[in-house]
């Protein structure tokens, strides 16, 4: 059974419909990339699946949990929603994290909002604080951020602060990890080492996906790749057969205008 169903995502913003109909299915350890041009729809995919934006039709299956369908009225808590979605892990652009913490609060603060709601939490707070940074420190470790963890977002690099921003997504332990264009808010210089964490994680298995305009990083580490245009899925397949073989005018006309 596919981790992520995604049924005729329907999403428009005034007159203007930006995803009109778009389905697809994603394996548990595949990564899937998202391409096309600005424009095209891949982000707003994105927010809507994440939640950043409310799809106006459509239905969305995460590892067997319906986490939105516009046909029924949910009858779910705010708090079991919030669980729901905790399946879900996004890296923005932006980095977005909170300049007034460091490395280490950036990474344990949501995992310290949750535990809140343990019926154990007053009883243990002082262990159960002590388990989260344990889990951060080991994350950040893995990230190469261990010589940072007391540091401020404004003390790091660029590729660094994405790297913050991958270590708190996976913090929450999501079973899909979702990147809206990692590397684009990067130097050229840094963009390398964000690729090489995402590579990374893919070869761990983790289930991604990622909207990207890095081309040959999406053909190297994706397993399927779907290429929007208009709204819609134009062409999807195999990443290598997509990238090396396009089949429509459309995708031919794009990929040409990415490698020019």
């Amino acid at each position: 059974m596919a981790i992520l169903e995604v049924q005729n995502i329907e999403k428009a913003f005034g007159s203007t419909k930006v995803l009109k109909g778009v389905s697809f299915n994603l394996e548990e350890g595949n990564v899937l990339s998202v391409i096309g041009s600005s424009g095209s729809g891949k982000t707003t995919l994105l927010r809507c699946i994440n939640f950043l934006e409310t799809a106006d039709k459509g239905k969305i299956t995460v590892d067997g949990d319906v986490i939105f369908d516009s046909e029924s009225q949910s009858s779910l808590t705010q708090k079991e929603k919030r669980e729901k979605q905790l399946k879900i892990g996004l890296v923005f652009q932006q980095f977005n994290l909170f300049p007034q913490y460091n490395v280490l609060d950036n990474v344990t603060l949501a995992m310290k909002l949750q535990a809140k709601e343990r019926p154990d939490f007053k009883k243990n707070k002082k262990a159960i604080y002590a388990e989260i940074e344990e889990k951060a420190l080991g994350i950040l470790k893995k990230m190469g951020l261990s010589e940072k963890i007391k540091n401020y977002p404004c003390e790091l690099s660029g590729g660094q602060q994405q790297r913050v921003s991958i270590a708190r997504a996976m913090a929450l332990e999501p079973k899909i990890l979702f990147f809206d264009e990692p590397t684009s808010a990067l130097d050229p210089e840094l963009t390398g080492e964000i690729l090489k964490v995402i590579r990374e994680l893919a070869e761990e298995n983790m289930t991604m996906v990622i909207v990207t305009h890095e081309m040959t990083f999406a053909k190297e580490v994706s397993d399927y790749i779907i290429f929007m245009d208009d709204g819609v899925i134009a062409e999807e397949g195999e990443a290598k057969s997509v990238i090396e073989n396009p089949q429509s005018e459309r995708l031919k006309a794009f990929l040409s205008k990415i490698s020019d």
